[in-house]
């Protein structure tokens, strides 16, 4: 007897990966969970993922050599393209930096991690929220000032002394896969100390700090999973294009 298997029908999905390779096993759990909860049966997601060496990004990154971390993740994002890519995502909230850099470089769409995350945010009524992540992440303007230019919405960081604490913890501990109970009280204290200041919720702005606390360790305080919500919408596009609505 021939059992017939339902498949679900999506696109497939670009991950440019690797930075870190928690981050990137996350995503890739995440895509498949919700790809089956939604269809049921034997069904995953549909993906490609290009995993580049963590030491570059890191390196770059504290280098400011951001020119050369465009080009090298252009390349990348180009071969996903060749490879059957029909959307295409980074899962670094950090390396967003060069985003407008890839998108340019290929003809499929780019998906932000800023764009789900903030109107995940507009959708709850907020306007003012907190924002945990790298260093490059907290105190720079390139991701924060797409939350307010595109979307309106105001972010807070936490103080120097705090991001350098957060900082340290993603590349020296979550980045490794470590996760410890007084790394997780010590950013639920910043989470706090931001509520405090007058956040009405916390951003996750690094993709490695979903593994570390999540919305059940604070549930009065609106927290935002930008992996999470990076995978949702995207796989909402990828099932949306194969049913064929022009809808993005």
């Amino acid at each position: 007897m021939i059992t017939q298997v339902k498949v679900g029908a999506m696109r497939r999905i670009g991950i440019l990966g690797g930075a870190s390779d928690q981050a990137t096993a996350d995503y890739y759990r995440r895509f498949n969970k919700a790809a089956n909860d939604l269809f049921g049966g034997w069904n995953t997601a549909e993906l490609i993922i290009s995993s580049m060496n963590f030491a570059l990004s890191r390196d770059c990154a504290l280098n400011e050599r951001w020119d050369e971390m465009g080009n090298y993740l252009s390349d990348r994002a180009m071969a996903l393209e060749r490879a059957g890519a029909e959307l295409i995502l980074c899962t670094s909230n950090t390396l967003h930096r060069v985003a407008d850099t890839v998108a340019r470089k290929i003809s499929v769409p780019f998906l932000h991690i800023v764009d789900p995350t903030a109107r995940a945010i507009l959708e709850v009524g907020l306007r003012h929220v907190g924002l945990l992540g790298t260093k490059a992440v907290m105190a720079t303007d390139h991701l924060k000032g797409r939350y307010k230019t595109h979307f309106g919405i105001d972010i807070m960081v936490p103080t120097a002394s705090e991001q350098d604490a957060i900082d340290q913890i993603i590349f020296e501990e979550l980045c490794r896969g470590r996760f410890t109970a007084d790394s997780k009280t010590i950013y639920l204290d910043i989470a706090d100390r931001l509520r405090a200041r007058g956040a009405q919720g916390v951003i996750l702005g690094c993709t490695e700090i979903p593994l570390l606390i999540d919305q059940e360790d604070r549930p009065d305080l609106p927290m935002f999973d930008t992996a999470g919500l990076h995978v949702s919408a995207a796989l909402k596009f990828a099932i949306r294009q194969a049913s064929g609505s022009k809808e993005t």
